[in-house]
């Protein structure tokens, strides 16, 4: 039963997540917490992980949860629901709409879409950060206020004193590397 729920969980999140991972993250947390594979701390832990591993997010989160509900079989049923629908309407649109991607109306709509993807991008970051600085209304740690600060410095000062961006890549390396080193130090 638990892989027949993974396989419809994970469709659904395939089938109606459009924007790119962070616009499917809340229909992800809908679907992981309606059926109780994670709580919302684990979820967002497991967002945190998954950006920093190689591979999608969708996919990353797919595999952890099927993984954790029904072992290796579990993350490979999860990953095969949330990767085809993607594919199969890839190489449906490819086949058919070749030329409507040229389209002055396909390209309004496609243009249009972009400011709501945006803004579900941004909706989510800000409950994310909420979540994090204020679990529960008990008010962050010290510690991961402290980080956050450190980090949201780091991102935005980086370009007036390196002179150009910081590579996402050593953000995402520089990340993990100090908050391994500040929660060994400060655990918890």
């Amino acid at each position: 039963m638990i892989h027949l729920n993974l396989l419809i969980g994970f469709l659904k999140v395939g089938l109606f997540a459009f924007g790119g991972a962070y616009g499917a993250i809340p229909l992800i947390r809908d679907v992981v917490l309606s059926y109780g594979w994670l709580t919302d701390e684990a979820l967002m832990s497991m967002i945190a992980v998954s950006e920093s591993t190689p591979g999608p997010i969708m996919v990353n989160l797919a595999t952890f949860v099927g993984a954790s509900q029904a072992g290796v079989l579990g993350a490979i049923v999860a990953t095969f629901a949330v990767v085809l629908p993607s594919f199969i309407v890839i190489l449906i649109l490819m086949a058919l709409l070749k030329s409507a991607f040229k389209n002055q109306y396909v390209q309004a709509v496609l243009r249009g879409v972009k400011p709501a993807v945006i803004g579900i991008v941004l909706a989510t970051g800000a409950f994310m950060l909420t979540k994090v600085l204020s679990p529960e209304g008990k008010g962050a740690p010290l510690t991961d206020l402290i980080l956050t600060l450190i980090f949201t410095s780091i991102l935005f000062l980086s370009p007036k004193v390196l002179k150009k961006k910081l590579s996402p890549i050593l953000f995402i390396v520089l990340s993990a590397v100090l908050g391994a080193i500040v929660y060994t130090i400060f655990p918890g």
